[in-house]
């Protein structure tokens, strides 16, 4: 098929494009030489931006010419994204210097600091170094499951970045292969297109870009947590509330997925009270597995504490732009805004629990994996912070269970929307590197016409489409 085979290497160009600006414009390592030669920032700003907007038109198109095999082989999605991830495997890290953190918090547990009373500054040296400075001072906000694989890459690499880097970003790549393995058996389940599904919750560019270029710890908490809800709809309980439970000792708002996962239980029950022994057992079991997993970790229980761990003031979530706002309107001294700000947070925590009680109510009609996708992107919204690759958390559920066309659209759309608002040094933006980021898209977008017009003239229409069937019930 020409279309399938130009718009893949449409999106392969993109990557590539993206990893090769990610020399000049990426979050690179200070205090190092990282080659020199090839590290000309804005020429990489340029790249990436143009990279970006061939890999979402590539995404787009891969879409428009699947949608007629909604029932094909998840092989070709599979193949797909391992054409696509293939350039950001070997780039740079992008859009977030996360990465660096990993490393520090894993060498400070092999050397004996806490990570939960400790910021990376306790550690010091190169590692440390190229944790932001706003956060040298803070603990780790990650859960043990997480903090096992931190400190079993770190031992063996010491202070060797670079594979440090490579190495993290490969076990991101595992919580892509999960993901990528359970959605077409929550698809399935919910009566959704597997290609589709996959084409909304893997192949996304949003997903590429922050899970694999980000190498970000999401990726294994996403992968465990589709795992887990993939293994409750086969039937395997125990293990999905395992699987579940450890993708919340990454990070914690997998927890909701609990629920879940006791609801998919009772449903699968007979005799009396089955919704009560099912909270039952998966409550006793998720306790187990915590306990279990945080002894191993031997870091203790201070994760719970490092619950709390502050944010950045100058984060962008919806309740804290407007407790930011208010403050300047009605404080008239730091503990006002601080009080103002607070409020604004409890505003947002009272909005996620009415939209977990409206899915609660109607329960029945959408159907946990699709309640689950809902309440976290409720966590998302209006939770105290927020950032693009924080929208996966929710990506998948709804991807697997959203039979909706315009639900479907709207997701598509908002993580195409997402892809270009962090740029790849993860960094505040100005207007030069604006004006920047603009021409990139902009050639990529006239490369991307060019090659459109010379494959399918006739086919190039401005709707958008989104692969998927229009209802499920």
């Amino acid at each position: 098929m020409r279309g399938l085979t130009s718009a893949r290497a449409t999106g392969l160009a993109g990557s590539a494009l993206i990893a090769f600006g990610g020399l000049g414009a990426g979050a690179l390592p200070v205090g190092i030489p990282f080659l020199p030669g090839l590290r000309h920032a804005r020429l990489g700003l340029v790249c990436v931006y143009s990279g970006l907007a061939l890999l979402l038109l590539g995404w787009w198109w891969y879409g428009r010419v699947t949608r007629a095999d909604e029932d094909g082989s998840c092989r070709r999605a599979w193949r797909t994204l391992a054409l696509w991830t293939a350039p950001l495997l070997v780039a740079p890290p992008m859009f977030s210097r996360d990465v660096y953190s990993y490393l520090a918090q894993g060498l400070m547990i092999d050397s004996g600091v806490d990570v939960y009373r400790h910021g990376p500054a306790a550690l010091g040296g190169l590692v440390a170094d190229q944790v932001p400075a706003i956060w040298q001072h803070t603990p780790s906000p990650y859960g043990p499951a997480f903090l096992i694989v931190a400190e079993t890459v770190a031992r063996p690499l010491s202070s060797h970045l670079l594979l440090g880097i490579i190495a993290l970003r490969l076990v991101a790549l595992a919580g892509l292969a999960l993901l990528a393995a359970a959605i077409p058996v929550l698809a399935r389940s919910a009566g959704v297109s597997p290609p589709a599904a996959l084409w909304l919750a893997v192949l996304n560019p949003l997903v590429l870009i922050h899970l694999v270029g980000g190498a970000h710890n999401d990726a294994l908490m996403v992968g465990l947590l589709a795992a887990g809800l993939a293994a409750a709809v086969r039937q395997r309980p125990i293990v999905a509330t395992v699987l579940v439970a450890a993708a919340a000792l990454v990070k914690v708002p997998a927890a909701l997925g609990l629920v879940a996962v006791a609801a998919i239980w009772a449903a699968q029950l007979r005799g009396r009270l089955p919704r009560v022994r099912a909270a039952g057992a998966v409550a006793a079991t998720a306790a187990a597995a915590t306990v279990l997993i945080t002894a191993a970790a031997g870091t203790g229980y201070g994760w719970v504490a490092a619950l709390n761990t502050p944010i950045s003031p100058q984060n962008w979530s919806l309740t804290g732009l407007l407790g930011r706002w208010t403050a300047d309107l009605v404080a008239h001294d730091e503990a006002g805004a601080a009080l103002v700000e607070r409020l604004w947070r409890s505003a947002g925590l009272l909005a996620v629990v009415a939209v977990a009680g409206l899915v609660w109510t109607y329960r029945d009609r959408i159907g946990p994996v699709y309640g689950l996708g809902i309440v976290l992107v409720a966590v998302v919204v209006f939770g105290p912070a927020l950032r693009p690759w924080y929208a996966v958390w929710g990506l998948a559920p709804l991807a697997a269970s959203a039979g909706d066309r315009w639900v479907r659209r709207a997701t598509a759309l908002t993580c195409g929307v997402l892809v270009l608002v962090v740029l790849p040094d993860g960094f505040a933006a100005d207007r030069q590197r604006l004006l920047l980021a603009a021409a990139g898209a902009l050639i990529g977008v006239a490369a991307f016409l060019v090659v459109r017009l010379a494959v399918a003239p006739a086919a190039l229409r401005p709707a958008w489409t989104v692969p998927g069937r229009r209802s499920v019930r």
